[in-house]
């Protein structure tokens, strides 16, 4: 086969190596109903444990309480305090709300080199406060009672 077929031959959906995140088996992919392609895009099967994972549609990336990449999915994502005139922008009608509705906060996502509009904050100050003092003092304990 010639390299450039090579590329759009049928690889199959799991030739990446995805697998069950309980037992460690091979998952194949498995049909949805009709309202579960609203909700998600794919769904896997584990062929030893028969377990479901499901794969989100990326439109729920903008539901949660705290920022993700619209794209990517991933939580890792800074905030920008002017645009970047080198990386994309996201578009589309979600953006656009979460530009009007979030006061027009930036951020940027460091895998997908991508910025778009949110109007959460960061996962780091969702998940800040009271619970990072107790693990504070937890771990003071624990380095005392070591001496």
């Amino acid at each position: 086969m010639s390299r450039g077929l090579w590329r759009f031959r049928k690889l199959g959906y799991n030739k990446r190596g995805m697998k069950c995140k309980q037992c460690g088996g091979k998952l194949k992919r498995v049909h949805r109903t009709f309202f579960e392609r609203f909700g998600y895009m794919a769904i896997y099967e584990c062929r030893e444990c028969k377990r479901e994972e499901f794969v989100p549609r990326r439109y729920r990336y903008h539901f949660g309480p705290s920022c993700r990449c619209p794209v990517c999915g991933t939580y890792r994502v800074v905030r920008l305090k002017q645009p970047d005139k080198i990386d994309r922008k996201h578009g589309g009608f979600l953006n656009l709300l979460e530009r009007l509705i979030g006061k027009g906060r930036l951020f940027h996502c460091r895998w997908c080199r991508l910025q778009f509009f949110d109007r959460r904050g960061l996962a780091t100050q969702v998940q800040g406060g009271p619970p990072a003092a107790g693990v504070a003092r937890e771990a003071g304990k624990t380095a005392g009672s070591a001496q």
